[in-house]
């Protein structure tokens, strides 16, 4: 008898639960093979795509670039690493970039010297900060187990050692270019002397391989910018027409006394004298009218009364003005005394025995200083006799 779609329902619900018998009869299939898993489908055919030599080469140029970055981020890891890292230098070094030396000398150098390990990562470090063309010529101290990324600041920053040449106040022009010629640090030569009193006589610092012109271009700047400012705060009514003959005034107060302090003292005996007509009396305008800049080079005492009659344009005692010229170069102490003296009516002074003078407004005065000087020089000249016999 035949059964409805609804009869159905009580029956197998797959295929796969029925065996087909002969005749077309499904009957139900055994426990145990019903319970065995269905052969897997086949694998897909392969993609004609994939064989194509197009994608091929992509692939394997995608590889090699995943590759490459590998390396090169573990490159760049390990590089930062040694470009950070203490150095081999195991004592301070002088190091000396010479000027127009490219980065690979530099870097080349530096690891001959030990300063560095490496040179190409110096250098790629260097290049990767951006600082190839900033390196300075000069000397660098290094301290033991600096970096390279230090190294390259320390070049980049123009950190060099600096060396100093000093000019005491008062020095000739000529006595200065012989100093600058004898320094072995600087480069160059001086042979013209320059104008004196053009020179500010100072402490000057530079760094390995700067021009003995350069040191010139230097002083002649800065006398002539301190001539300018103190020139322009003068005090009014001074016997002094032009800032050369401020110079020319400074240079010999600076020669007539070391101590700063007295400048402006000293500095009031010469204006009060300028404005009285009267001579300045300067022993040392004689010697540098009788030796020019190397007077300075000779005992200023041994001044004779020869000395004293014989005509030079210098000679103080003969003549009632300041002389043609600077008798040295003056300090900018000196010019400021001479710009704002001290206000005082003075006229003589003369050593005391203890580095500076005594100052009087009248000859009588003066004369008295002069004789306190003549008893003190002479305790001083005894002691040095007994010390002599000694020695």
């Amino acid at each position: 008898m035949a059964q409805s779609p609804e009869d159905n329902s009580n029956g197998p619900q797959d295929q796969s639960d029925l065996h087909i018998q002969p005749g077309g009869q499904s009957a139900p299939r055994s426990p145990s093979r019903a319970i065995q898993p269905e052969a897997a489908p086949p694998p897909p055919p392969r993609s004609r795509h994939a064989r194509n030599p197009v994608v091929i080469t992509i692939n394997f140029l995608l590889s090699m670039a995943v590759l490459g970055i590998i390396v090169a981020g573990a490159a760049l890891y390990w590089g930062k690493g040694e470009f950070d890292a203490t150095g081999p230098l195991t004592e301070e070094k002088i190091f000396i970039v010479a000027s127009g030396m490219s980065l690979p000398q530099i870097a080349a150098k530096l690891e001959d010297e030990g300063v560095i390990t490496n040179s190409l990562v110096f250098e790629a470090g260097t290049r990767l900060f951006k600082n190839e063309n900033k390196i300075k010529a000069g000397e660098y101290e290094f301290p033991l187990g600096i970096s390279m990324k230090t190294v390259m600041e320390d070049l980049v920053g123009g950190r060099a050692v600096y060396h100093s040449v000093t000019f005491p106040e008062g020095w000739s022009s000529a006595q200065i270019i012989n100093r600058l010629n004898a320094n072995k640090i600087l480069t160059g030569e001086i042979s013209a002397i320059p104008a004196e009193g053009s020179l500010l006589p100072e402490t000057y610092t530079f760094t390995r391989g700067t021009t003995k012109a350069r040191i010139i271009e230097q002083m002649e700047k800065a006398m002539n910018d301190h001539i300018a400012r103190i020139w322009e705060k003068r005090s009014q009514g001074l016997p002094i027409d032009t800032p050369e003959q401020l110079v020319i005034l400074a240079s010999i107060v600076e020669k007539e006394t070391s101590k700063v302090d007295e400048h402006p003292r000293v500095a009031s005996v010469f204006v009060n004298r300028l404005r009285k007509g009267m001579p300045l009396q300067s022993d040392p305008t004689i010697l540098y009218g009788l030796f020019g800049g190397d007077a300075w080079t000779r005992d200023r005492s041994a001044i004779t009364r020869s000395m004293l009659k014989e005509k030079n344009p210098y000679n103080t005692y003969q003549i009632k003005a300041l002389p043609p010229g600077p008798i040295g170069n003056p300090s900018a102490a000196a010019l400021e005394a001479v710009a704002n003296p001290a206000r005082t009516k003075d006229l003589y002074f003369v050593a005391d025995g203890t580095g500076g003078h005594a100052f009087a407004e009248s000859y009588k005065q003066h004369q008295r200083n002069v004789a306190n000087w003549r008893k003190v020089e002479k305790e001083i000249r005894a002691r040095q006799a007994a010390e002599k016999k000694k020695n």
